[in-house]
């Protein structure tokens, strides 16, 4: 597929817009993509790495003031001193410990990136994996038992933990 707008090189981006239910495809190549530049919102430039780092620093695109995002974002890692807006420039963390340090920052990006989904859960070999999955899945009762128990819907609490042991007690048997 050649670039909508020169006609002559490759495309090799490729952007697809819905404005009011109206799907519009845009295939550019680089250079082309670089002379519109408003493709992408904040950047001018097609790396990677500004692609990831404005949507790491996505308060400052939907609106929100400067003050307001620098309010909002953890100081400094005290491990490596390291701070959210080095990290959305560098595009790396420092430390181990930044992770801790600007988790408030990034769970709501992980959740919006991943669909809602906040810890990896990755695959499992049924072979092997049964006690695995099943301790998955009680851990999973849990957070819904802590849930119902918040809304004080305590008769459904009950059946869940009833699950649970049940659960846990298959697998304490099967051990």
């Amino acid at each position: 597929m050649y670039c909508q707008e020169c006609q002559q090189r490759p495309a090799t981006l490729h952007f697809t817009k819905i404005i009011n239910g109206e799907k519009n495809e845009v295939h550019l190549c680089e250079q082309c993509a670089k002379e519109k530049g408003d493709f992408i919102p904040g950047s001018n430039s097609f790396s990677i790495h500004n692609l990831l780092s404005g949507l790491l620093d996505f308060e400052q695109s939907l609106g929100g003031s400067s003050t307001q995002t620098r309010e909002k974002h953890p100081g400094k890692c005290p491990k490596c001193g390291l701070t959210y807006h080095q990290f959305t420039k560098v595009g790396r963390f420092g430390c181990a410990q930044c992770y801790e340090t600007f988790e408030s920052k990034l769970s709501p990006i992980f959740k919006r990136i991943h669909g809602g989904n906040t810890s990896h859960s990755g695959k499992v070999p049924k072979r092997i994996g049964s006690d695995l999955l099943e301790r998955k899945k009680i851990e999973q009762l849990k957070h819904h038992l802590k849930k119902l128990i918040d809304q004080e819907e305590f008769e459904e609490a009950a059946k869940v933990r009833d699950e649970i042991r049940a659960y846990e007690k298959r697998l304490d048997g099967g051990s």
